[in-house]
């Protein structure tokens, strides 16, 4: 039998501290919208609806592959929506089994992935925004374009990032305050 008895290695009691001069550090709890809170899983589905709403308005439309900021705008929203759909299923995961997503490795991969996926959308947010007040205003081509169409998947892609940017900001926080 390997255990190991008292009389051969003995268990010295912690030495006692005044409270005033060695306080105990204290683990800051979750804060919401962070990973693995209901914050951050709200935060994580707006993320998703606002991108997937934006690419499906986008794609509805016969020609937004003639300008390349609407394709751009696409591509943006469709990979925004898949972050946000994978990063929800971990969200709930963590919540359903009671975890904290406090690992410093899980964290940076967020921060990243928010950091990358928020600045394309935001890029593309506001060179679609470009080109629809250069038809809509400069041109005057609204009636034979999308314009409304247009305009709204341009504003859900703006909503989307405004979503995105709390996510990013406590995932980089966490993150910088280890």
């Amino acid at each position: 039998m390997s255990a190991s008895h008292p009389s051969v290695h003995p268990v010295e009691a912690p030495p006692l501290t005044d409270g005033a001069n060695n306080p105990q550090r204290v683990r800051m709890k979750d804060l919401q919208g962070m990973p693995g809170t209901r914050g951050g899983l709200a935060l994580r589905f707006c993320q998703f609806a606002f991108a997937l709403a934006s690419l499906c308005i986008m794609v509805s439309t016969s020609d937004f592959t003639s300008v390349t900021a609407f394709c751009y705008l696409v591509a943006a929203v469709a990979l925004q929506s898949f972050w946000s759909l994978s990063l929800a299923m971990v969200d709930i995961y963590a919540l359903l089994v009671r975890r904290s997503l406090r690992n410093s490795r899980v964290v940076s991969m967020f921060a990243v992935g928010d950091g990358v996926t928020s600045t394309l959308t935001f890029a593309a947010a506001c060179a679609s925004a470009g080109i629809t007040v250069l038809i809509d205003n400069d041109l005057a081509n609204c009636y034979q374009n999308h314009c409304a169409r247009f305009e709204t998947a341009t504003a859900m892609a703006f909503i989307s990032w405004f979503s995105v940017s709390p996510s990013f900001l406590l995932n980089f926080w966490s993150l910088a305050s280890r």
